[in-house]
């Protein structure tokens, strides 16, 4: 009897538990859509899967980049903010002026922009307003890292991206000059792309116009780069050398007279190969070789995009918002975690 009453004590216990623990959270709301466009887009991501909007009420979200306590990190740029989002949703501003202090009108594109882990666990950053790339710190203290090329300072540095060895890789297109190509503050002729190593800067590509995401393959042999202008939007491919330099510059992918707004942006690649890259009309994926093979179609005009969470889910950054889809397949791993 003793032992029976036990029981049925335990039994309640476990009961009032369950009756007082919270809610899951709920359901994001299923917005925009998905075009399957070749049967190998079905290899990459459930049949029911769903993009789903996360959090807005922003002005220009951009670089996204998963961290090791669960949270996903963005850029304002328009905002010259940081903000730190949960999975749920919930989003805190972490860095003011993240693109430093600038006297620009409204809606200039001041703020950070991508953003990177270094192996030592802090944060690579671009700054528009500051025009260089700084190092944010684990009590958030920002360090320079790059600023000057040849003893000019760089136009508005972009996205980064690390190799393994350590160095790296960035866009410095003039979007964060209110004149662009035509501001008397520019001071470099070329919009290129850099290689930063053992404190020494080396410019890789000087005929883009206006350069902008970038990423590697998941073997480091290719080195993908977005070009971000109406004229001439496509996406390059350069071979990368064991010393890092790179050659064979040709198109990958062409999306030139694409109807959608938004141009080449932000891109990423998953574990396969495969690019998934905004641009207009959405956020595209292509094979490794250059194959169209789907688009997600968003309420908003995709800026870039990262894995999170488990791996496979697909964070986009998209104007006012972010939004998010499950994978079926991770992504490629940065260099550092």
């Amino acid at each position: 009897m003793k032992k029976k009453m036990m029981c049925m004590a335990v039994l309640a216990a476990l009961l009032a538990g369950c009756a007082s623990a919270p809610p899951p959270p709920p359901e994001k709301p299923r917005v925009g859509s998905i075009v399957r466009l070749d049967p190998a887009f079905d290899a990459l991501l459930p049949q029911d899967a769903r993009i789903e909007k996360v959090a807005g009420g922003f002005t220009f979200t951009e670089g996204p980049l998963w961290r090791p306590d669960n949270r996903l990190w963005f850029s304002d740029v328009i905002g010259n903010v940081v903000r730190s989002m949960t999975p749920d949703g919930q989003a805190t501003v972490i860095i003011e002026q993240s693109g430093g202090p600038s006297n620009a009108p409204p809606g200039s594109y001041i703020g950070s922009n991508g953003m990177a882990a270094d192996k030592d666990g802090t944060v690579l950053l671009c700054q528009h307003a500051n025009r260089r790339i700084v190092r944010v710190t684990k009590d958030l203290k920002m360090e320079p890292v790059v600023e000057k090329f040849e003893g000019k300072r760089l136009n508005s540095p972009n996205d980064l991206v690390f190799r393994s060895d350590g160095s790296l890789y960035f866009t410095d297109p003039p979007f964060g000059l209110l004149k662009q190509d035509d501001d008397p503050a520019k001071e470099l002729k070329v919009n290129g792309v850099y290689r930063y190593a053992n404190g020494k800067m080396q410019l890789l590509v000087k005929d883009l116009s206006r350069p902008n995401g970038i990423g590697f393959s998941p073997d480091e042999k290719g080195l993908y780069v977005a070009n971000c202008d109406a004229k001439r939007a496509l996406w390059m491919k350069y071979d990368v050398a064991a010393d890092g330099s790179v050659s064979s510059g040709r198109v990958f992918a062409d999306l030139t007279g694409e109807t959608g707004k938004g141009c080449p942006d932000g891109l990423k690649l998953d574990s396969r190969g495969n690019l998934f890259a905004t641009g207009p009309g959405g956020l595209w994926v292509f094979s490794p070789d250059g194959k169209r093979l789907g688009t997600f179609k968003l309420p908003e005009t995709p800026a870039n995009a990262n894995w999170g969470d488990d791996g496979k889910t697909l964070y986009i950054t998209a104007e006012t918002s972010v939004y998010r889809v499950k994978m079926a397949v991770a992504g490629a791993k940065p260099a550092f975690q």
